[in-house]
């Protein structure tokens, strides 16, 4: 649905379907066949960009699921072709080899097979110049080791670089990591480098960095589209093992470390920043630029005018994450957690997070927004995300045992109160316990025990349940005063001079 979103946004922007299915690696007849349905749907119509849900709602009602094509009846045969076709097997002598084995199909199958999975000859290739402001290029190279002064110790280090893919200048920044908040404040600081935005940016395919991660990961994709979004440029990936596709910021990370940061060493990442903005200013940007010969601070100054210009409000950096609803009632992000509803417990939610709040949406729609923890460990939960029957266990609270004693009325209120009341010994949990029978009997049963508990002037938690067990709270109660002689206790009693011998003395 993320795809077929940013395809409508492109289709609004104007971008030809041949760019769109080369940038979100897709063929020209799907990229045409949500073209049309968009437009049946009206949804290139209109000053605002559909939401999310709305486009998945009409995604789901009004296009079948894909069907995925027929598997190659050589893919079983796969680890045998390879090795084959690496001792230089030709491709006939290994179709009778395969028979062999039980392969039924035909030559053709197999040679477009064979095709598919052995590498591809070098291509020709021809050098693009951009337009100004057209593009920009990024990526990350890494610088060794920089002392990190709270962690007081050398930290692994990368270079972050923004290149303007037209005038040559470019922004060079340290980290000492590649996660999607670093990535995306890299840019919002880049753009206001520069002053501006450019209409497209060439990102990099990295193994182990971030930008892998936006390719392929559907949380980082969140995450960076909705910066460009933001921002209105467009996210061009590069293809894999192709750094050609970026060589302009390729040169640039080689020429950031070759020249600013080689043979120098820095007492912090605070210190080599600084140095990088100097060395930016001083060296790169009037050196005469190999290729185009210019010094790119100069030819930046006829850029900067047609760069787009920077939005009203600076971007709030946003993270998003598909988490899952535990049966504790919260999601777990940054070693802290949110509560969302009971009812969803066991189901992916997306939790998007920004700098001081969290919010958690279910099928597109806003769940929760709850404050951002700012201790690990912590636990940021509203009660009414809480099974109604668990609640209690939760609010054990004095006060909240008062308020349910007071919902059932005054004698139960009282016993309540008594019962918190003694010291040294805690009677909460006897008084939440005595509350409980108001969910096995009714309230009034109750009330009427309380009050027959403490005419007799016992308040326990057996008092209540042998009164409630035989059915005693509504028996009526003799009057003390009225009552007859005490029976006689002492009929057995044994005289004082058994108990104790007579002196001899």
């Amino acid at each position: 649905m993320l795809d077929i979103r940013e395809m409508v946004r492109r289709f609004r922007l104007g971008e030809g379907d041949r760019r769109i299915a080369r940038d979100l690696d897709a063929s020209r007849n799907t990229v045409k066949k949500y073209r049309d349905w968009a437009k049946q749907k009206g949804f290139l119509d209109g000053c605002e960009l559909p939401p999310p849900s709305v486009i998945d709602e009409q995604y789901r009602t009004s296009l079948p699921p894909p069907t995925p094509g027929p598997a190659s009846a050589a893919e079983p045969f796969r680890a045998f072709v390879i090795e084959k076709r690496g001792q230089g097997v030709e491709i006939k002598a290994l179709l009778g080899l395969l028979r062999e084995h039980g392969f039924t199909g035909s030559y053709p199958a197999l040679r477009r097979f064979v095709v598919r999975v052995e590498a591809k000859q070098p291509q020709t290739f021809i050098r693009v110049e951009t337009p100004p402001g057209e593009e920009a290029q990024v990526d990350f190279g890494y610088v060794g080791e920089i002392p990190d002064p709270p962690l007081e110790k050398p930290h692994k280090a990368w270079v972050f670089v923004m290149t303007l893919s037209h005038s040559r200048h470019h922004y060079a920044e340290i980290v000492f990591n590649q996660k999607v908040e670093t990535w995306c404040e890299l840019h919002v600081r880049a753009f206001e480098f520069f002053g501006g935005v450019v209409k497209r940016v060439v990102i990099d395919n990295l193994k182990a960095a971030i930008v892998r991660a936006v390719i392929h990961d559907a949380e980082a994709q969140r995450s960076y589209r909705e910066l460009a979004e933001h921002y209105g440029f467009l996210i061009s990936p590069c293809r894999p093992r192709t750094p050609r596709h970026k060589g302009k910021v390729e040169s640039g990370v080689h020429y950031v470390n070759r020249n600013a940061l080689a043979g120098r060493t820095f007492t912090g990442r605070d210190e080599a920043n600084a140095h990088l903005m100097r060395w930016n200013r001083e060296v790169a940007g009037v050196r005469d630029h190999g290729t185009t010969h210019e010094a790119p601070l100069a030819r930046f100054e006829k850029e900067r005018p047609v760069l787009q210009p920077l939005p009203a409000t600076r971007y709030e950096v946003t993270v998003w994450k598909e988490v899952k609803l535990h049966p504790d009632c919260h999601v777990v992000f940054e070693y802290s957690y949110y509560s969302a509803p009971f009812r969803l417990v066991g189901q992916k939610l997306w939790l998007r997070a920004m700098p001081q709040r969290i919010e958690l949406y279910y099928n597109h729609d806003l769940l929760a927004t709850h404050p951002r923890a700012c201790d690990r460990g912590m636990r940021v939960t509203h009660n009414d995300h809480l099974p109604p029957e668990k609640i209690q266990g939760l609010l054990g609270l004095p006060r909240y045992v008062r308020e349910q004693a007071a919902l059932i009325g005054p004698f139960t209120a009282e016993l309540v109160e008594r019962l918190l009341g003694e010291r040294p010994v805690d009677r909460l949990r006897t008084a939440q316990a005595i509350l409980q029978f108001a969910k096995r009997v009714s309230r009034e049963r109750l009330e009427a025990a309380c009050k027959r508990a403490l005419s007799f002037n016992e308040v326990g938690y057996q008092s209540i349940k042998r009164i409630l067990a035989k059915g005693l709270e509504n028996k009526p109660m003799e009057d003390p005063s009225k009552a007859g002689p005490l029976p006689k206790t002492s009929v057995f009693a044994r005289p004082a001079s058994e108990l104790f011998p007579r002196n001899p003395n």
